[in-house]
């Protein structure tokens, strides 16, 4: 399942990061209800996977753990660009790969040009194209 790490679910807020069904999500929302008869909080947080935009919904005791993806933010440079792919070049480790080019990047990203990507439970995303 790639990298993650546990941290108890009462301790994220909006823009943290979860794991919910296998799926790296970035929290949108946060509800914490009162604590009834037997003192225990429940915790309702929505998000959306960084992946797919699927938006997923969990509730759980304030007490209970929850995992949180890893994130390594990455550098490299831009080799060749075939339609909505471009093939890669890490500037660490001069590995090469090809990467999908988000809809929002494309037509930005060009040859010989520094991209960030990151690297979210095993899987590779651009995420910007540096100046």
């Amino acid at each position: 399942m790639g990298e993650t790490k546990p941290v108890p679910i009462n301790t994220l807020k909006k823009g943290s990061y979860i794991v919910i069904e296998d799926a790296a999500c970035k929290v949108v929302d946060v509800e914490t209800s009162k604590s009834g008869k037997h003192g225990h909080a429940k915790i309702r947080l929505t998000a959306i996977g960084l992946l797919d935009d699927r938006k997923r919904v969990i509730i759980a005791p304030g007490h209970d753990n929850v995992y949180t993806p890893i994130i390594e933010k990455k550098n490299a440079q831009v080799l060749s660009v075939a339609g909505n792919t471009a093939n890669v070049m890490d500037n660490v480790s001069y590995e090469t790969f090809d990467l999908p080019i988000p809809e929002e990047l494309q037509g930005q990203v060009k040859e010989g040009q520094q991209i960030m990507y990151w690297v979210i439970m095993d899987e590779k995303v651009m995420k910007q194209v540096s100046a």
